[in-house]
């Protein structure tokens, strides 16, 4: 009896010790309406995701940094089958910012049903959200039908939500009273969260900035401290240049966005990049097979294997330090004149909803 008594006590340690050296979390799921109307809803999201993910890049809770996981899913579009509420979980809850980015780029919008409660149901069941109550666990729906549609009554979905501690923030594409009016407001309300409106096909204005050329170039010097390694290694490196050319496409601002995304934390690659797995302690140099390795790297020994990782990862500090010094001069001239503009878009009220949230659970932003 004793030896099982402390047998107890060791796994309530090793638990509690993991707890203690596990980063806080903020996991976010955003669901789309992409139904025919949405196409500007959608043009926001691929605009803007860069901006969202720098914001929370910047929040500790209680000193310690976070591990940021967004979903991704799409509701309200007549090809996905009736059968499954015309909705579709696109990503789960995960840290590859490459595929959130790449999904939003080949979201495309038609028809429409849009079944509010079951996709926010299908959110709160279908993810793996933290068990931990300290962590922040939110839901941005957006659309612009009535709340109330579909057999799965939104009262119950947003119910279930807050009882396992996930907020639900609303948003309304149109005009604020008539998502009053179609229980939006009531949606958040029920959720613990923040009922807004945007003008969904509102042209955002591209602000150019005097650093964007610097940041551009320092973005491409970025990319060269990455070693793909493993069977798709290329394929995801790829991927990563892609995302550099969806955001360029986008605009200067986007593209700086990207590129500060890119010198966070929050921009981990470790199931394809040497570097970032090296560091996670997620690959033994030792054991991949040859095969596997980027060409540059095949006829080194295993020594000069680690000291060319080592040299990379140097590399790309330097880099990434240079790119927040200049973001954050690129960030005081924006905001300066993103002032002027006076614009309400998907980002700016989804960045005050994780504001407002976060404080409440002791989230601060540096």
């Amino acid at each position: 009896m004793k030896a099982f008594a402390k047998l107890f006590v060791l796994i309530l340690l090793v638990v509690f010790s993991v707890n203690l050296l596990a980063n806080p979390k903020v996991e976010m799921a955003i669901l789309l309406d992409t139904s025919g109307s949405m196409e500007g809803l959608i043009e926001q999201a691929k605009s803007q995701l860069w901006q969202i993910v720098n914001e929370l890049a910047i929040s500790k809770r209680d000193g310690q940094p976070i591990d940021l996981y967004i979903a991704l899913y799409e509701y309200g579009k007549d090809s996905i089958p009736e059968s499954e509420g015309y909705i579709r979980m696109i990503v789960p809850l995960s840290q590859d910012l490459d595929k959130i980015s790449e999904e939003l780029f080949v979201l495309k919008t038609n028809g429409g049903n849009e079944y509010c409660g079951r996709v926010i149901q299908s959110a709160v069941n279908s993810l793996q959200w933290s068990e931990d109550n300290n962590d922040l666990k939110l839901i941005f729906i957006a659309g612009n039908e009535p709340f109330t549609q579909g057999k799965i009554k939104y009262k119950d979905a947003c119910q279930k939500a807050i009882e396992n501690g996930i907020i639900v923030n609303t948003i309304f594409c149109g005009d604020f009273q008539e998502g009053i009016d179609t229980f939006w407001k009531d949606g958040a309300d029920l959720a613990d969260g923040k009922y807004m409106n945007i003008d969904h096909n509102m042209q955002l204005v591209q602000i150019d900035a005097p650093q964007d050329e610097e940041l551009f170039q320092l973005s491409q010097a970025l990319n060269d401290t990455y070693i793909a390694y493993g069977i798709e290694g290329e394929m995801y490196k790829e991927r990563q240049e892609e995302q550099d050319s969806n955001a360029l496409s986008m605009g200067g601002g986007t593209y700086a966005a990207r590129t500060m995304s890119k010198s966070s934390a929050q921009y981990k690659n470790t199931q394809w990049d040497m570097v970032d797995a090296e560091e996670e302690g997620a690959v033994n140099l030792q054991e991949i097979p040859e095969d596997q390795l980027p060409e540059e790297m095949k006829n080194m020994s295993l020594k000069e294997r680690k000291a060319y990782v080592e040299e990379k990862a140097a590399e790309r500090k330097r880099i990434q330090e240079k790119i927040t010094q200049i973001s954050a001069e690129r960030e005081k001239y924006i905001t300066q004149e993103r002032a002027k503009l006076n614009e309400k878009s998907l980002d700016s009220v989804i960045i005050d909803a994780i504001h407002e949230q976060a404080a409440k659970k002791n989230y601060k932003f540096e």
